[in-house]
């Protein structure tokens, strides 16, 4: 009679450990269809729009428990976009990035929290420049789920936070370039189409 309960004990573990697995998604960042986008004060009266345009990466999403959420992204510090040569390589050199140094800018979820339909709060580790500090990304989505035409299904996301250019270490020495740097990330994800 015990081994028979033991069985059914480790059978109903089983199922539900298999449940749980299956909920649980691995999503693809689309290299294609993300960007990391910023905006910078320059003298205090103008506005300067750029981008990361290379970012990678996985999200571990369960939709029936979004607070499971796992976020794993990269983005290469050289992929810096602002429409100017002259001064995209100035970011890039040891003044601002240096991208020689530190190639890459990642952020790492650690907690998330469901809010109002359709958002969340993810609370992670932002590195850039080689210093780490705790951020929270306010995020829309995901979107409805869509099928391409060879049967992967893509959603969408939009993440948003503010940070201190100086708390990285991201200082220039230049006093007319603002230090709060709104940052936005729009986020396409792919789950590749099931093997037939």
């Amino acid at each position: 009679m015990q081994k028979s309960n033991l069985l059914l004990a480790l059978v109903a573990v089983s199922l539900l450990a298999a449940t749980a697995s299956a909920q649980m998604q691995t999503w693809n960042i689309d290299p294609m269809h993300t960007a990391a986008q910023f905006s910078v004060r320059h003298m205090g009266i103008s506005t300067v729009r750029g981008a990361f345009t290379k970012v990678s990466g996985t999200v571990q999403y369960d939709p029936a428990n979004p607070t499971k959420t796992v976020i794993d992204a990269t983005i290469e510090a050289a992929s810096i976009d602002t429409r100017v040569e002259m001064r995209d390589n100035d970011l890039r050199s040891p003044g601002y990035f240096d991208v020689a140094k530190f190639p890459t800018l990642t952020f790492k979820s650690k907690h998330v929290e469901a809010g109002a339909a359709g958002k969340m709060k993810v609370t992670g580790d932002l590195t850039i420049h080689g210093v780490t500090k705790e951020v929270v990304l306010d995020v829309d989505g995901p979107s409805a789920p869509m099928n391409d035409p060879r049967g992967n299904v893509h959603v969408g996301a939009s993440a948003s936070t503010t940070i201190n250019r100086t708390d990285y270490g991201v200082s220039g020495g230049h006093p007319m370039v603002g230090d709060e740097i709104p940052i936005t990330i729009d986020l396409e994800l792919v789950r590749p189409a099931a093997a037939k």
